[in-house]
């Protein structure tokens, strides 16, 4: 009797148990593997879950907000903060450029001043250029002065470019006279005076050393002074070209060199034709 018993309740507990393996994991087992509970009743000790608590998360929102709140405070004062750095350093700089103007301001004013009106007189000079370059007057002076200087250059090669200096100072000569800037008297004294500096300073022949003078004579002087010029220069030039010998001739080589004035007087009369092309076309543009 005692056996059947025995197998009925070992049956009874393997089929009560049977549901309950699958609920049952292997770290619960291990955690109670020591128990005397039987297996028949471990499944109603299975804890049951608990609802979730929620106010935590208020207590947790309620520092974040304050914590936020914090953080922009002290970003106001780190603006705050740079914003009185970039003050000090612009006084300090302020006061460093006031001690450096204490000791050389008066250097550096001047030199300011002098930039300044040399970008002013360039600015005049340029638009003078521009509103009242006379176009068929400036290329007289080119025409006759270049008759004076090809005629040296015929006679005497080499004639310009070996005086470049002398050439363009009797050309600001020249432009002086015309603007009044100088005296008549001295106008001649200084035409005189160059042509003395090249025939006895330097030793050059008469053609090479009257040849700035002539040119200066030439383009800007009155018409009969004009007339003097190139005719006495041409009879001088063909004097000069009777006497040579003809080793002479042979053994000067040529070196092509403008003069300055004449290369002045054509650019300022190509920005005045340039200027006015301009003023035509941007009118035009303005009509259409």
């Amino acid at each position: 009797m005692f056996p059947s018993v025995r197998l009925r309740v070992s049956t009874r507990c393997e089929k009560e148990n049977a549901p309950n393996g699958g609920i049952e994991d292997e770290a619960e087992r291990f955690a109670r593997r020591e128990s005397t509970m039987p297996d028949r009743f471990r499944y109603l000790t299975k804890e049951a879950p608990d609802s979730p608590i929620i106010w935590p998360w208020f207590v947790a929102l309620g520092f974040l907000v304050y914590a936020w709140r914090a953080v922009l405070f002290e970003l106001s004062n780190w603006r705050k903060a740079a914003f009185a750095i970039l003050g000090f350093v612009g006084d300090l700089s302020k006061f460093a450029l006031a001690l450096v103007f204490h000791f050389i301001g008066d250097p550096i004013t001047f030199l300011i001043s002098l930039v300044e009106t040399a970008m002013y007189s360039v600015r005049a000079f340029y638009s003078g250029i521009v509103a009242y370059t006379p176009v068929r007057e400036l290329t007289t002076v080119i025409l006759l002065a270049s008759s004076v200087l090809a005629i040296g250059e015929a006679v005497e090669p080499n004639s310009i470019s070996k005086q470049p200096y002398v050439v363009t100072i009797a050309g600001l000569v020249g432009y002086a006279a015309v603007q009044s800037y100088i005296s008549e008297p001295f106008f001649w004294t200084v035409l005189l005076g160059l042509y003395g500096y090249s025939r006895l300073i330097k030793k050059r022949d008469d053609v090479t050393s009257a040849l700035p003078s002539a040119a200066v004579l030439a383009g800007v002087g009155e018409p009969w002074v004009r007339v003097v010029a190139i005719t006495g220069y041409l009879a001088l030039a063909m004097y000069h070209n009777s006497t040579k010998t003809s080793s002479e001739e042979e053994s000067q080589s040529l070196r092509r060199a403008p003069p300055m004035p004449l290369l002045a007087a054509a650019l300022a009369i190509g920005v005045r034709l340039a200027a006015k092309w301009a003023g035509y076309r941007h009118l035009t543009w303005m009509i259409v």
